[in-house]
């Protein structure tokens, strides 16, 4: 069964399309006609595409990314410097970095690390956790409860159950948010009802993420609920020329010291209550204990860049309304990355697991479009003996992701990386397992957007006994997977074009 959309969702996706391709179309004319009306501008919008080359050459971005625009602008020279200026800067707007900046002290000061709770992990471990610390200044915690959940029905069913022991505060953000979904009606029934109850409830959902599944205003109807509610990045045809960064997080925080975090948005087929794609492989984890600061913080982190106020942030703290100690094996790092600081974290932490995996390491992801680092990473730690598998989904969701997701195998094939595809249907679970001692669940794909562009977070694991689970699963989705081999890869000349153009313009999909 397809999901539904009700009348006022169709029109604002028919009314925000039919802005996008105006907009997309008067751009191209202005520039064109503005070109042809004197030889001057031509040669100053030639100029400007030899100007943006040199710069694109000179800047510490990603290498794909920097062919991908000067291929473009090679192709179109009076126009691809002008779409560059436009769509191509990677760089948030200054306005945006300027609010996350404002309150930057006041939460740094919030994760200090301390060093009690590093204690006890391997050196290795404690590397891995001082970089993340560092670069991303989010804690390691001892003393969290990590619960696996294999499929959406499972963390959603627990979701429901934390949502009606809350007392004191629920914060949600989500990438996407279907309004006609019976996972968002029966969620947001409990929201109600516990605003009613004097709970503090607030929401962030990602605006263009959910702009076919939400009706305009949406953000209104929840205050009007009493649920305090924040659109990020809203998207405003003709003035907003950039839509890079997308709010890609899924957390949901109860009361400091229950955090729900990993792939699952709020809407039905991530609950199998509908079959878009076959079964939708999803998995999530739920921290109960110390760990849930970093979310806590993180969503707070959000909020008050774009609604900022006064409140006493040590009220949401873990133990303020959970005086007891709490349990828990290994420990817990939650991370969130941004791309508003420059550093590649969640690739990082990727590719620094590939780099001490000694036995196996196994993949989850639903798109695979990585950088040259990446792909490095993945091949030496094969070649280096280690058992890399990458599972991928059997059913695309996005026919030209899903080619480009395949013009990578090769390789990574040749040297020894084993690449299945989940034939049930849809595997939208991203995580990495790691010799059964480290691990990450969470939001963040294996593609360009998720990399560099968009907010996404990440449940980084420690020796938990969680990691048992996740290796079961990973067992589990291996025996219903088929395994993809080298002579599966055509190798004819315009499927190999098709790959070679797919590959240059995937960091602009």
């Amino acid at each position: 069964m397809k999901p539904s959309f009700p009348a006022s969702s169709v029109q604002r996706i028919l009314i925000t399309g039919l802005l996008i391709l105006l907009q997309m179309v008067w751009f191209v004319l202005f520039f064109t006609k503005l070109a042809e009306a004197a030889s001057w501008i031509n040669l100053l919008f030639l100029a400007i595409s030899v100007l943006i080359v040199l710069h694109l050459v000179i800047q510490e971005e990603n290498p794909a990314y920097k062919i991908g625009w000067i291929i473009l602008i090679e192709l179109f020279p009076l126009l691809g410097g002008a779409l560059y200026l436009c769509f191509g800067n990677q760089r948030p707007s200054a306005r945006m970095r300027a609010k996350f900046r404002q309150k930057e002290p006041v939460f740094s000061a919030l994760l200090k690390q301390q060093p009690e709770q590093e204690s006890g992990l391997t050196s290795r471990m404690k590397g891995t956790a001082r970089y993340v610390s560092g670069a991303g200044g989010f804690p390691v915690w001892k003393n969290t409860d990590v619960r696996y959940y294999r499929v959406g029905e499972e963390m959603y069913a627990d979701m429901l159950r934390a949502l009606e022991e809350a007392q004191h505060f629920i914060f949600l953000e989500y990438f996407i948010i279907m309004e006609s979904s019976e996972m968002w009606h029966s969620i947001l029934e409990i929201l109600e009802r516990k605003a009613k109850q004097g709970v503090d409830v607030r929401l962030i959902y990602d605006d263009l993420g959910s702009v076919a599944l939400l009706p305009a205003g949406y953000r209104e109807v929840m205050e009007k609920k009493g649920i305090r509610c924040l659109a990020f990045n809203p998207f405003v045809p003709f003035l907003s020329l950039v839509m890079n960064h997308r709010d890609h997080r899924k957390i949901l925080c109860i009361d400091g010291h229950t955090v729900f975090n990993g792939g699952i948005n709020l809407s039905d087929e991530y609950i199998n209550r509908t079959h878009p794609h076959g079964h939708w492989k999803d998995t999530g984890v739920r921290l109960v204990g110390e760990g849930a600061w970093n979310f806590t913080v993180m969503f707070l982190q959000m909020w008050h860049a774009f609604r900022p106020q006064q409140e006493p942030f040590e009220h949401f703290a873990p133990h303020h309304f959970h005086p007891g100690s709490f349990g828990g094996s290994g420990w817990v790092q939650p991370f969130g990355d941004s791309p508003l600081d420059g550093e590649p974290l969640s690739e990082n932490v990727y590719i620094d697991i590939l780099s001490q995996a000694e036995d196996y390491v196994y993949i989850n992801t639903p798109y695979l479009a990585i950088s040259n680092e990446m792909q490095t990473a993945l091949m030496t730690a094969a070649k280096r003996g280690v058992d890399v598998r990458i599972v991928t989904p059997g059913i695309p969701d996005k026919r030209i992701v899903y080619a480009l997701t395949r013009s990578y195998y090769l390789p990574l094939l040749q040297a020894g990386v084993k690449i299945y595809e989940y034939t049930p249907g849809f595997i939208h679970a991203k995580s990495y397992l790691c010799d059964d001692r480290i691990g990450v669940v969470g939001t963040i794909n294996m593609d360009y957007r998720s990399l560099y562009l968009h907010f996404e977070c990440g449940t980084l694991m420690y020796e938990c006994d969680a990691l048992s689970s996740l290796k079961s699963d990973c067992e589990d989705i291996f025996s219903v997977s088929r395994r993809v081999l080298i002579s599966d890869c055509r190798r004819d000349f315009p499927h190999r074009l098709l790959q070679a153009v797919l590959r240059v313009f995937a960091p602009l999909f």
